[in-house]
């Protein structure tokens, strides 16, 4: 197989980058000609790939811009997006990191036994938003003393003692996020007669 269209399609691709990475630095075709000595229209003619981008136009370009070449000449790598699934077990809890990034918050995948239904409220600072997957989860929350079916959700202040397991009749998966910095969920959402306009 010949790899003489997949090097077009590479060249193809540099107008877009090239485009992009001037308008990014908010720099104007104008102002891009003069810091390069690279006439406007043929700067016009490289972005919308009417003209065969070479290394002698390329390399004052991306000096004048500020950018790595290879932002220009190559695709972005794209990483694997998986989550490691490291799963570790606390207190009878499977716990399955959710997230890759080391801030907050921290959402986790969190298999309760049914066999951890004895209360043990504690509290501490933060804030935690909690999914219920599957089974039915028990949460004491203060003076309230709720069950969680599948499907349900719950958030609430970890200042405020707290304490969530199994109804003692099977084993519950949830889905937690929690966060140090004490804020709430922040959902976003369209209504529908936004949609429909």
């Amino acid at each position: 197989m010949s790899s003489t269209p997949r090097i077009n399609d590479e060249l193809s691709q540099i107008a877009p980058r090239l485009r992009r990475a001037r308008e990014k630095k908010n720099v104007t075709l104008a102002e891009l000609a003069t810091a390069t000595g690279i006439s406007k229209s043929t700067l016009s003619r490289l972005e919308s790939g009417q003209r065969k981008p070479n290394l002698e136009l390329l390399l004052p370009i991306v000096a004048a811009l500020a950018v790595p070449f290879e932002e220009i000449v190559s695709p972005p790598r794209v990483q694997d997006p998986r989550v490691p699934q490291r799963s570790t077990r606390a207190d009878g809890r499977t716990l399955t990191p959710l997230s890759q990034h080391q801030g907050e918050p921290q959402a986790f995948k969190i298999v309760i036994p049914a066999t951890d239904r004895e209360p043990a409220p504690r509290t501490h600072t933060g804030y935690e938003w909690i999914y219920v997957l599957s089974g039915r989860l028990r949460l004491i929350l203060g003076e309230h003393d709720v069950v969680l079916g599948t499907g349900e959700a719950a958030e609430f202040d970890t200042r405020n003692p707290h304490w969530f397991g199994s109804t003692g009749t099977d084993s519950v998966e949830i889905l937690s996020m929690f966060g140090k910095q004490g804020e709430r969920i922040h959902l976003r959402a369209r209504s529908t007669s936004a949609t429909s306009s």
